[in-house]
């Protein structure tokens, strides 16, 4: 059984790509998209990101087990965004009853 491993063509590819998103949100900070801007950085540094844990710290060559614990991770990552943005959301609903402004 032949393993996969990372070739320097794909590697220098994917370095290429990180190179050309970066570029783009740059590009992308220019442009007015109201309150949709947040948004798309969001998912543009979302893409940098998954490419950088499957090329360069080489999960996608990884056994299956290493694939658990980085799901596992992600799992725990949102549970902590789910009680963030649960913060944030009731902020304004509570703040008549604790005597701030509203």
């Amino acid at each position: 059984m032949s393993e996969s491993r990372p070739t320097l063509p794909g590697l220098f590819g994917v370095y290429g790509l990180l190179l050309l998103l970066a570029a783009g949100t740059t590009a992308l900070s220019f442009v007015n998209l109201g309150a949709w801007n947040v948004a798309a950085a969001m998912v543009v540094a979302g893409v940098k990101a998954v490419l950088v844990v499957l090329y360069f710290m080489h999960l996608r060559y990884s056994p299956k087990l290493t694939w658990v614990f980085a799901a596992a991770g992600l799992y725990m990552l949102g549970i902590l965004f789910v009680g963030t943005l649960n913060d944030v959301r009731t902020r304004a609903w509570l703040s008549p009853f604790l005597g701030g402004a509203p």
